[in-house]
């Protein structure tokens, strides 16, 4: 049995906690075991936890408060003494817990905190805010000086047995358990050699939310209310003018000034707010937001060329729905057809911008909604784009492209995997199978789009085999996966390209290729895969009487046409878009016989998605690539 449990709250901190757990490691007092307590963590926290720790607790968001959390964990926990650090702080010595628990072994002490310092990522004010409320000398705290912080304390179990800290706070539970024990003469020590940095990476809507927070809480204890708050606002244009003053001797004052004065009026802003109202801890859903911060880094499109790589906030997950932590992103032309302003739905107003684009994703369930049957977290999978409402009468039919209530992922309607995290129906989601890694699982929605439009020239051929010629006009990702795909049936194909490098992948794969379109008269079957305008000119002129037309490029441009020569010739012209699932479940059944790796370049992080288009609009290798986690392989 150890002498200490340290107990670390988490939520979404794989930033944060193996640098976290990396010092705890380096700590010359080693009696002691770790307990992490996860409140739905979305990202790796989890697993990190699960390989450098002795226990994993786990809490839904819906049941989180300060308070429960530690409980919950002190529970799962075996020692006599109790430290309690936040998971984005690291210990700045060796000597850090020693020096915790060390007051600890005198029976009048309830409660040890730390010193606590920011970083180069603190707010400047905020920086200056520890250095004020946490001195270089130690202090033994009594009646009325009620104060502790639990990112940096210590406790003794029996107490806590005694005591539990109160799970309804919205903060503050370290205050109110202080209080508690001094208003029964024991004592609060500070112990400034227990040292750790405070990491502190807010953003203004978070800085706001936990002075709210705050604020609430100290309501709810007793330590302030209304009257109080002109002494707040006197306290707070007092530290503005200290911080302004510092940052003058400093030479920092034209840079930092902005940085400061919207510090203390979020501070203040957040702390009026919870002394003062309040109601939004009476909603259920408020009071989830003013705990949880649940941003991810995504690409988003937000108006012809006018895309940038920033934090978005993700949507609820509904009933019904599965948030997926996304690997790796297949950059497709649509993508760049939104980024261009070319694309025809967002022209005549049915998508709009802004847009996070990308349907090509695979990746990882991390949270399911209620009524998720088919998928479970921790799977692996893909996700189809074209998403109907499922209930319309092209929906029954399996035509969702029909509906008019569909969404398009990363399309239309429906935010896409240019995102670290997204948020679908679970409906659309479909495992990978075992012999498809996440990287080529890319591939399954054009592969899928491919058999769908495969499928429709089947019924328009009446499903002959293996006697018609195929011509595939367009090397590119869908040009290719055709290629393979009628390649892989038996079927005789020979792809057109101008650009030699694609063509030589499929010439390795035994496929006949061609830079000449001259010779399409000699096939039954032209596949049109590129969109251009010249290549569809081609394909409808140069085509042999009688022939079928099958065009998978998209979009093309208006262009004036002439009927006659497809009447004349007796030829027939086939559209297809998009895909259904029963598409998407034969894409991974065969995907894995596709040799899918030779079409993939070298993964781009996601943050160099400009190079990445760059480089798909080149003509650079077959399909380019983003990894959006960086730990996916």
């Amino acid at each position: 049995m150890p002498e200490t449990s340290i107990i670390i709250r988490a939520f979404n901190e794989e930033r944060h906690l193996p640098v976290l757990l990396d010092g705890l490691a380096a700590q010359s007092y080693r009696d002691f075991e770790i307990i992490v307590v996860d409140s739905g963590s979305f990202d790796h926290t989890r697993q990190i936890a699960s390989e450098r720790t002795h226990r994993l607790v786990r809490l839904t968001r819906h049941d989180f408060t300060f308070g429960h959390s530690l409980n919950v964990g002190i529970q799962a926990s075996e020692g006599r003494f109790l430290a309690i650090v936040s998971a984005h702080t690291v210990p700045a010595g060796m000597h850090w817990l020693e020096e915790l628990i060390k007051p600890l072994r005198d029976g009048r002490t309830a409660m040890v905190y730390g010193r606590q310092s920011g970083d180069d990522r603190s707010k400047f004010s905020e920086q200056l805010d520890f250095q004020r409320t946490f001195g270089v000398a130690d202090r033994i705290l009594t009646p009325p000086d009620f104060f502790a912080n639990n990112a940096n304390s210590a406790i003794r179990r029996d107490l806590w047995e005694k005591h539990p800290f109160d799970e309804t706070l919205p903060g503050l539970e370290d205050i109110e358990w202080a209080k508690h024990w001094m208003e029964q003469g024991f004592v609060v020590v500070y112990a400034a050699k227990a040292d750790i940095r405070h990491i502190h990476d807010e953003n203004w809507s978070q800085v706001r939310r936990r002075f709210y927070r705050e604020g609430q809480a100290a309501k709810w204890i007793g330590v302030l209310n209304r009257r109080d708050l002109p002494v707040a606002l006197v306290q707070e244009a007092r530290r503005t003018a200290g911080d302004l003053r510092r940052a003058a001797r400093e030479g920092k004052l034209l840079t930092k000034t902005p940085e400061i004065l919207r510090f203390r009026w979020e501070k203040l802003r957040g702390t009026c707010a919870g002394v003062l109202d309040g109601a939004a801890m009476d909603n259920p859903l408020k009071r989830e937001r003013l705990f949880f911060d649940r941003r991810s880094r995504a690409v988003v499109v937000r108006g012809p060329r006018d895309a940038a790589y920033v934090d978005i906030e993700l949507p609820e997950i509904r009933p019904g729905d599965v948030l997926i932590r996304v690997a790796f992103e297949g950059v497709c032309g649509t993508d760049l057809d939104i980024y261009h302003g070319s694309l025809g739905y967002y022209r005549t107003g049915l998508a709009r911008y802004p847009i996070v684009p990308g349907h090509e994703f695979s990746g990882t369930v991390v949270a399911a909604g209620p009524r998720v049957e088919n998928v479970a977290e921790g799977d692996l999978v893909v996700a189809e784009c074209i998403q109907g409402c499922g209930d319309c009468g092209p929906c029954q039919r399996g035509n969702a492209i029909g509906c008019s209530q569909r969404a398009e992922v990363g399309v239309m309607g429906r935010d896409g995997g240019y995102s670290e995290y997204v948020v679908v129906p679970g409906r659309f989601v479909h495992r990978i199978p075992p012999e498809v890694s996440l990287r080529a699982a890319c591939l399954c929605e054009p592969t899928a789009v491919v058999l769908k439009a495969l499928r429709r020239l089947d019924a328009s051929t009446h499903g002959a085999r293996g006697v018609l010629r195929h011509a595939v006009i367009g090397a590119g990702p869908i040009g290719h996966l055709a290629a393979k795909v009628l390649s892989l049936r038996g079927e005789s194909v020979t792809t057109f390209d101008r650009n030699e490098g694609r063509l030589s992948v499929l010439k390795e794969a035994g496929i006949a290729v061609s830079t000449d379109l001259a010779a399409l008269a000699d096939f039954d079957i032209l596949i049109e895969a590129t969109g251009d305008v010249g290549a569809l000119h081609s394909a409808l002129s140069k085509s042999r009487a009688g022939a079928t037309l099958l065009l998978l490029g998209f979009p093309y441009a208006e262009v004036p046409f002439n009927f006659e020569s497809i009447v004349g010739s007796d030829k027939s012209v086939i559209g297809s878009v998009g895909s259904s699932g029963e598409d998407f479940e034969e894409a991974l059944k065969i995907l894995a016989r596709l040799s899918p790796e030779s079409m993939l370049s070298e993964p781009l992080p996601l943050a160099e998605f400009s190079r990445a288009w760059e480089l798909s609009e080149s003509g650079a290798g077959v399909k380019t690539l983003l990894r959006v986690d960086s730990t996916a392989r």
